[in-house]
């Protein structure tokens, strides 16, 4: 089930603006309903204030309704097992679970499987601002 949200984050990936940087990444998240959200990382000229392409994905997610995520998967063109930014942890940290899987991939596929809660053991929560 994860080669076509490895295809899916790399069908974005292709999409990317990363002229500064030259470092184009693709995500994808799937919903529990087998929805596939994609983003790409896209740079501005005021270079901090691009955003990441699971930030994207996120976007593409909440603007399609939302639902559980169980899936995602990360690629960047010129590095294998690329992991989420710090940042984009903690945005997928607010809709995932510590159980949902994270495919982290290289140019041929998933090189790795691991968890959110793997990658962000003591990840703040707005649940428990409730």
């Amino acid at each position: 089930m994860s080669h076509d949200l490895f295809e899916a984050a790399k069908s974005a990936m292709a999409k990317a603006y990363a002229p500064y940087s030259k470092f184009p990444v693709g995500a994808a998240l799937r919903t529990e309903d087998g929805r596939i959200f994609t983003g790409a990382n896209i740079e501005v000229a005021s270079y901090p204030e691009g955003w990441c392409a699971e930030t994207t994905a996120l976007g593409h997610y909440i603007m399609g309704g939302g639902g559980k995520i169980v899936e995602i998967a990360v690629l960047a063109e010129r590095m294998a097992k690329c992991s989420p930014c710090g940042g984009c942890r903690q945005r997928l940290a607010e809709f995932c679970r510590p159980e949902t899987k994270l495919y982290l991939c290289d140019n041929t596929g998933v090189a790795e499987t691991v968890t959110m809660g793997d990658m962000l053991p003591y990840g703040f929560r707005g649940d428990i601002l409730k």
